[in-house]
């Protein structure tokens, strides 16, 4: 505990008491003295420093007494941020100057009266002896809690071990932030509070965004925030922010600075071995494209678990995956569904590979990275490359509003549906260029014609009866269109090209 005016109080050898300049309930009492100082100089500021305690015998006061006197001294001190003043009995006055007290009640500087065999120096000896041992148990502390961190880092997941540690010895939250800004997800370590977030998440972003080494410390009403990034300038791995209501000690600072240095070490190296995962999750997913499926699972059984057992699902990631972050996590699931999921790179695509009755389990993930996904029907490994292109038509069909699809869902809308969800409508709109550039009046009556023409089967009578014309109106502007179009609508291929196009468009 440190040294207060209170604990001072508290100490029957001092014989001190509280005179004016406050009561006895004032939270000053319980703010922690920096040094206790004694001087009887009429201006002792020069040698005083905020949070102290100053001791005088009165002299000054012999010297100059008066209300004038008294009110500047009290002043002086109070602007100083002195804590409060301890006046001795019985030396050069029998009790305390009525001057000073009164400037002490007008200022709210606690005034006290210290006994006449109350020696200075006890009360200076005591405020030291609390700080040094203060400051011992800080040392201890911090001497602890490096071992304790260094500890942590020598573990399998070192990096979670090492923020972990860092908020239970700080009792504060702490997170981490990857070079894209995303927060790096450690299993048990509690979240940034939800109202500081925007804050945090503004400050990482402006902090990377900088490029260079910098420490960061932002007061909001939920609390104080210490920012510092890792790595160096130009080639900055990411920020480690903490919450803390007051600034850290020298202690707290030292510990934060071995994090941030173990931290950067361990992204570093976390950076390396993740690509060498990467790269091989994409090697393991050649083999499953070329057959090889024996050697895959065996590989995969030996790192990770055995492969998803058929049938099974594959999604494509529709959607920008932001840093590293998504991968750290579609591991830590995987991990927890060996057996039941696989994820890989492939090219520039993401693909997650499930049994065919758990694949939801990843969509929240997806979806609080702002991601969806298309999916495959289930298949065994052995049809993976038609998975692929099932996925794939899937994902083309995804949208903000329905940002998971399954290929059976497109399946069940005919072709029709799928030309529409694999882009057909542009490849349409092409098709008819020629018909879709003519003048609004003109376009929409050949577009009515040929729709009409083309459902009464290329019937001349009936479409020419629907539409309330002859038929060989009919006839022309259908034949108008071919040439337009420069295709033979005699032709049923040619028909059936046309009535797609425009049930696309």
């Amino acid at each position: 505990m440190p040294a207060t005016l209170r604990s001072i109080l508290a100490r029957r050898e001092f014989r001190m008491e509280l005179v004016a300049g406050g009561t006895l309930l004032d939270p000053v009492l319980d703010q922690p003295l920096t040094w206790a100082h004694s001087s009887d100089l009429d201006d002792p500021t020069p040698w005083l420093e905020a949070g102290q305690l100053l001791l005088t015998d009165g002299a000054q006061f012999e010297r100059t007494p008066g209300e004038a006197f008294a009110a500047a001294y009290v002043g002086r001190l109070r602007d100083r941020g002195v804590l409060a003043l301890g006046f001795a009995r019985g030396i050069w006055h029998d009790d305390i100057p009525p001057a000073l007290v009164r400037a002490s009640d007008e200022a709210g500087l606690p005034l006290f009266a210290v006994a006449t065999a109350t020696p200075f120096i006890g009360i200076i000896r005591f405020v030291a002896d609390v700080i040094a041992e203060e400051r011992r148990e800080r040392l201890e502390w911090s001497l602890e809690a490096q071992r304790a961190i260094a500890r942590a880092a020598l573990r399998v997941d070192g990096l979670g071990a090492i923020l972990l540690e860092l908020a239970e010895r700080l009792e504060s939250w702490v997170a981490l932030y990857d070079s894209a800004g995303t927060a790096v997800r450690v299993p048990g370590l509690a979240p940034v509070p939800s109202e500081l977030q925007p804050v945090v998440e503004q400050a990482v972003a402006q902090a990377l965004g900088r490029g260079s080494r910098a420490g960061l410390r932002i007061i909001e009403e939920g609390g104080g925030i210490s920012l510092q990034t890792l790595g160096q300038r130009g080639h900055l791995r990411g920020v480690l922010a903490v919450g803390a209501s007051t600034p850290l000690d020298p202690a707290g600072s030292d510990l934060v600075a071995s994090v941030i240095g173990l931290a950067s070490i361990a992204l570093e190296q976390r950076r390396t071995l993740d690509a060498a995962r990467r790269r091989l999750r994409t090697g393991l997913f050649e083999l499953l494209q070329s057959g090889v499926v024996d050697v895959a699972d065996r590989t995969a059984g030996s790192l990770w678990g055995p492969l998803p057992t058929e049938p099974v699902r594959v999604a494509l990631v529709v959607g920008e995956v932001p840093g590293q972050s998504l991968f750290d996590e579609l591991e830590l699931l995987a991990d927890r569904n060996a057996g039941r999921m696989f994820f890989a790179e492939h090219g520039d695509e993401t693909l997650v590979i499930t049994r065919y009755d758990e694949r939801d389990e990843a969509h929240p993930l997806l979806r609080r990275h702002g991601l969806g996904a298309g999916s495959s029907g289930p298949v065994g490994w052995s049809e993976l490359p038609r998975a692929l292109a099932e996925a794939r038509h899937a994902a083309a069909a995804t949208t903000r509003e329905r940002p998971f699809v399954d290929f059976e869902n497109l399946a069940e809308q005919g072709l029709h549906g799928l030309l529409a969800a694999s882009g057909g409508a542009e490849v349409a709109r092409r098709v008819l260029r020629p018909v879709l550039e003519l003048p609004e009046a003109e376009r929409e009556t050949m577009l009515a014609t040929l729709r009409v023409w083309l459902a009464q089967n290329g019937a001349w009578d009936p479409a020419a009866r629907e539409l309330g014309v002859h038929r060989h109106t009919v006839r022309n502007r259908v034949d108008a269109a071919g040439a337009l179009l420069g295709v033979d609508l005699e032709r049923f291929a040619a028909r059936a090209e046309l009535w797609a196009a425009l049930q696309l468009v």
